[in-house]
């Protein structure tokens, strides 16, 4: 049985950083977090760019194009399938009260709207939905995902350059014990999505 210390969430992030696989697999999980799956790729982000503080910028911006080409598909589905399929898309989601009252704050707020989901952790998919088929603007819905996210992720790699070793000491003190929470409030949060 492999030693402890081989398990612990730092080897797993050195292993991955040392990978060839590794920016392009962070491009496809920011993707699937922007289409399929609303867990915030920051469960990922924080503890890479604190073990790899060389790599912030890098890991921000790969995970930036991740997230900005999947809202440009989530867009276009809203652009091209909505009427045909929208109910199913709405469904996995979120609620369609949900997409009918983002739909309306995006015919009333449109850059601001898009904005304010783009900057806190709230799933994009509905907003990407709903800019699509109200027939937003595409150039200025990138615009609004790219600033947004940007804030997010570009943030995040400040908050490591500034606060790097404190919250390095915390993260290898607990990592566990916060991978194991993030897990559980994630098959929470499936649990009741999909009930």
């Amino acid at each position: 049985m492999p030693h402890s210390k081989q398990l612990s969430a730092k080897t797993w992030l050195d292993r991955l950083e040392c990978s060839s696989f590794a920016l392009p697999l962070l491009f496809a999980l920011s993707m699937a977090e922007t289409l399929i799956v609303p867990i915030p790729i920051e469960t990922i982000l924080i503890p890479w760019m604190l073990s790899h503080p060389e790599r912030r910028w890098t890991i921000a911006t790969v995970a930036l194009a991740g997230n900005i080409t999947a809202a440009a598909i989530g867009y276009w589905l809203g652009v091209l399938v909505m009427d045909q399929w929208g109910d199913t898309l709405i469904g996995l989601a979120g609620s369609a009260e949900s997409y009918e009252n983002f739909a309306q704050q995006v015919r009333e707020n449109g850059f601001s709207a898009i904005v304010a989901v783009g900057v806190t952790p709230t799933p994009l998919q509905i907003a990407m939905l709903a800019a699509g088929a109200v027939g937003y603007s595409f150039t200025l819905f990138l615009l609004a995902v790219t600033l947004s996210r940007s804030l997010r992720y570009f943030g995040l790699a400040l908050l490591v350059h500034f606060a790097g070793d404190a919250a390095l000491g915390l993260w290898r003190r607990y990592s566990r014990q916060i991978g194991i929470a993030l897990l559980v409030l994630a098959a929470v949060w499936l649990w009741f999505a999909f009930r």
